[in-house]
């Protein structure tokens, strides 16, 4: 099937093109970008897939890598970018649920196509043939419907990851999944459980990353959560009988990470900020329900997940210190932002805020105003506070450990003491932070010892 719309094309792409056509191989960008363009989006990556082979396209251009050549890729290089061309193919046996033990190439655009995952990546364009799309990937597009290429059963024995592909492609382009679709994923979830961690948690990074995060809640719907993300799957069916929330903890948690910006760390600490929940849930003798030290169990059971991911341990220490300090009370006056930022640090005290405040924007939306024009004063202080340049930690402290050593103190743990209680009291009050103040304070103390 083929349609009357022409998508433009960047230069290094039609340069690729052209090239392959001058040769008489045919090309066509494929996938996202067809998709992408169609929906009126400007295209990340730009595939190309031709029934030129491998090492016909490695000798028409100066510039390639063997990035995927057992499967017929190859990467071109065009003026430092980088462009996969692959051969037209199809696919054979799938052994573990990801790849094909090998492939075969063809010389049918559609036969390639048919291998593809859903109807609205499995579309080819070319300016000379235009739209190629032999399962109807237009129209699901115009439908706003994810639905696979032929059998959903076929589809995800041959890659499980497919599956939670169908939850971001619903998340990131707000389509709604096809009914077949839906409910073969719920028949084969289990078979995500073959996935590679970090396959999984890219998935779900992209989930959290999207527009629309509720989406998330599909996971739920399909049993994806039992072999994803179980510690949260509690979270589904916890109420909150309390006057502080409106919602039970997973849509709480979903609508928080949809009320903090598209950052890797905020929306993985907001969707484990609350996972702790469930397991510490108390109802009291008025029915009012109660989660005591949630944010302990939060940082063990965050902990778990993350490692499971594998998660790099710097995104893990930082998501680790939002769920750990979600909670904090801060006070809307000077003293109190300077010891919270002193307590988390400079550097993830504005995260915190941003943590905090989309929590609070998740809860009981009638304490909405009172709580607004609460954070505006704390972020009011926290900007004069760093304009000011006022110390809340040991590194903006006037003074080091060199400068108690010169007053005669001897090295060691006395020396980080000292320093601790000179931060406390600039805390409390900026102007001591002067070094000859806080040298005067020492060596009274010196003297008094």
């Amino acid at each position: 099937m083929k349609y009357d719309i022409e998508i433009p094309i960047p230069r290094k792409v039609q340069f690729i093109l052209d090239k392959l056509h001058e040769h008489n191989y045919q090309a066509f960008i494929v996938g996202g970008c067809v998709r992408d363009s169609i929906l009126g989006k400007v295209p990340e990556d730009w595939d190309i897939a031709t029934d030129a082979l491998p090492g016909e396209v490695k000798e028409l251009f100066q510039k390639t890598a063997d990035t995927g050549i057992r499967h017929g890729t190859v990467t071109v290089i065009i003026e430092k970018s980088l462009f996969e061309v692959t051969t037209y193919r199809i696919d054979g046996e799938y052994a573990d649920f990801r790849k094909p033990k090998a492939v075969t190439f063809t010389s049918s655009i559609e036969e390639d196509l048919s291998r593809r995952d859903f109807t609205i990546n499995a579309i080819a364009y070319s300016p000379e043939a235009g739209i190629v799309d032999p399962f109807g990937g237009t129209a699901d597009i115009r439908k706003g419907i994810i639905r696979t290429v032929g059998d959903p059963e076929v589809r995800f024995s041959e890659d499980a990851l497919r599956m939670l592909r169908a939850v971001r492609f619903s998340a990131q382009l707000g389509f709604s999944v096809d009914e077949r679709t839906l409910k073969s994923i719920e028949t084969n979830s289990s078979l995500i459980g073959s996935i590679s961690p970090q396959r999984i948690r890219d998935e779900l990074t992209k989930i959290l990353l999207s527009d629309n995060p509720l989406c998330f809640s599909l996971l739920m719907g399909t049993k994806l959560i039992k072999y994803t993300l179980p510690e949260f799957e509690p979270c589904f069916i916890t109420n909150q009988n309390n006057p502080y929330h409106s919602y039970n903890v997973a849509e709480h948690t979903l609508r928080s990470v949809a009320h903090v910006e598209k950052d890797k760390i905020l929306r993985w600490a907001m969707l484990l900020h609350d996972i702790g929940k469930p397991g510490t849930k108390t109802t009291d003798s008025k029915g009012i329900d109660h989660f005591y030290n949630h944010q302990q169990l939060s940082v063990k059971l965050s902990g778990t997940v993350m490692s499971r991911l594998r998660f790099d341990k710097k995104s893990m220490d930082k998501i680790l210190l939002l769920v750990r300090c979600h909670d904090m009370h801060i006070k809307a006056d000077a003293k109190s932002v300077r010891k919270a930022m002193s307590r988390v640090g400079d550097d993830m005290f504005e995260s915190l805020l941003k943590v905090i405040e989309a929590d609070k924007k998740a809860q009981n939306p009638g304490l909405l105003k009172e709580r607004t024009g609460k954070f505006i004063k704390i972020w009011e202080l926290y900007k004069d506070i760093k304009e000011k340049g006022q110390c809340t930690s040991l590194k903006s402290l006037a003074v080091n450990g060199d400068d108690l050593i010169a007053l005669g103190i001897k090295p060691g743990k006395k020396i980080k003491e000292l320093l601790n209680s000179l931060l406390e009291k600039v805390i409390e009050e900026p102007e001591l932070n002067k070094k000859e103040i806080l040298l005067s304070l020492i060596s009274q103390h010196h003297r008094a010892e």
